[in-house]
């Protein structure tokens, strides 16, 4: 973390951020929650792109859009449960078989209507390619392990037990891994690929179920009860809409690239995608680090003060954005020779425009947290409603003429309304969008940043320990 802000961050920026223990805590925390992620970052990328490389464009095309298809409906199995049942738990660890057997009960449902949906989807395409349609239903078997791992993940959550989540998904995904390895070398076909991964989605929920048991606690002992989960499902709906919206600007282009120009560009354009979002770990650790110390000074600081750690915040998660997106953008033909090969060469094109949006998924990362401290969950929604509506209005406009292309403006686009301009529908926000708006001009304002920081820096009131 700190190479990288070393270069947009003059020498003496970095030692006063170096010398302040509280922001040395949220680097360093930072820096461990991406350390979780390494594994899945090499294992899942490398392999991939070796699986790609195998593959080739056409039958890469033809999985990721299966991929896609699945993905829309994930959302559905965790309901938007998450944070409120880690809220529950921890306001009540008495009721916590009534809380864990109720949400599993709750996404047994949510499970079973993805799988539906996603065999429906899959019946519907089969005359046009029935590969594709046993590739969407054998994928869309994750969904029965998912509905009994993820209430597991809650429980570990809530009891700052992280550990044996990474644990249970290291295992899977290096088994996973080989597996792959195995299918490549082996000269497999494209459905054995699909298998694998909901051999994947077994072996994690059989982990969890081992570990949860290990832990001391007992699966049998969790109760459904309707009342609960009224109250639940009241609490969660507004981040299950989120959660669908998110999902579907992320993956709606690629299932309309493969209904509107075909298989083999939607392979080349998921190349693409890859690469970008293989940085999307950055901005929710650093921002998962600073968020405590956000709500903290939200609540016992002028406003003054947060404008100036805002301002801050966006401007540090701006800077390490703008290091990444623009040597992205300027080797992206190259990343995608070395990395895809030849056969993908068209990609290093839509990288180019797909990367700046990484941008703004940096600073709309550090926006909802942001939304959270003032309790606009809400409105976040409303907003992730838009952004997807957006996206899906531009990839009808744009990827009939532009193709791959067309769907990375459209990415750039909606992430853009959605994360930054979105904040001027609010009078409350306007101060926000100034915030942002400073902060995308970061390369030009570093040394009014230092000055910034030099003055948070001397207030003897910031640390990460309660008192900020």
């Amino acid at each position: 973390m700190i190479e990288s802000l070393t270069k947009v961050l003059p020498s003496s920026i970095l030692r006063l951020i170096t010398q302040r223990s509280s922001l040395r805590k949220i680097i360093a925390n930072a820096g461990w929650l991406f350390a979780d992620h390494v594994l899945a970052l090499v294992a899942g990328f490398l392999v991939g792109a070796w699986v790609a490389r195998y593959l080739g464009p056409t039958q890469y095309g033809i999985y990721n859009y299966a991929v896609a298809i699945v993905a829309l409906f994930t959302p559905l199995v965790a309901l938007g449960l998450k944070d409120i049942v880690i809220r529950d738990i921890v306001r009540a660890p008495d009721d916590k078989d009534e809380i864990l057997g109720t949400t599993f009960g709750l996404q047994v449902i949510g499970g079973l209507l993805s799988l539906g949906l996603a065999i429906g989807i899959a019946l519907i395409t089969r005359s046009e390619n029935p590969l594709t349609s046993w590739l969407i239903v054998i994928l869309a078997g994750q969904f029965i392990f998912q509905m009994f791992s993820v209430a597991l993940v809650y429980w570990f959550n809530s009891q700052v037990q992280a550990k044996y989540i990474v644990w249970a998904n290291n295992i899977a995904l290096i088994l996973y891994s080989l597996v792959r390895i195995g299918l490549v070398l082996s000269r497999a076909p494209l459905i054995a690929f699909a298998w694998a991964a909901l051999g994947q989605a077994f072996v994690y929920a059989a982990a969890m179920a081992v570990f949860y048991r290990l832990s001391g606690q007992m699966l049998f002992t969790w109760q459904v009860r309707f009342a609960r989960a009224k109250r639940l499902l009241g609490n969660s709906w507004p981040l299950l809409i989120s959660a669908l919206a998110i999902m579907v600007y992320m993956k709606i282009g690629q299932v309309m690239l493969g209904n509107m120009v075909g298989e083999k560009t939607l392979g080349i354009y998921s190349a693409a995608v890859r690469l970008t979002e293989l940085w999307y770990i950055i901005p929710t650790a650093i921002a998962s680090s600073a968020f405590p110390a956000i709500v903290r000074s939200h609540e016992s600081h002028s406003d003054e003060v947060n404008r100036k750690r805002m301002q801050l915040f966006y401007d540090l998660i701006a800077g390490i954005a703008y290091v990444i997106v623009i040597p992205l953008a300027l080797l992206a033909p190259l990343l995608v020779k070395v990395v895809f090969g030849p056969s993908y060469a068209e990609a290093g094109s839509i990288l180019r425009i797909h990367a700046w949006a990484l941008l703004f998924v940096f600073l709309g990362v550090a926006r909802s947290r942001w939304l959270i401290a003032e309790d606009m969950v809400r409105f976040n929604m409303l907003i992730t409603v838009l952004g997807a509506l957006t996206n899906i209005a531009m990839n009808f406009i744009l990827i009939p003429r532009f193709g791959g292309l067309g769907a990375a403006w459209a990415v750039v686009t909606s992430q853009a309304v959605s994360t930054y301009l979105s904040s001027l529908l609010s009078k409350r926000l306007w101060p926000v969008f100034r915030q942002q708006s400073l902060s995308l001009l970061v390369p030009l304002r570093i040394f009014s940043l230092k000055k910034s920081l030099n003055e948070i820096l001397e207030e003897p009131s910031l640390s990460l320990d309660g008192r900020m």
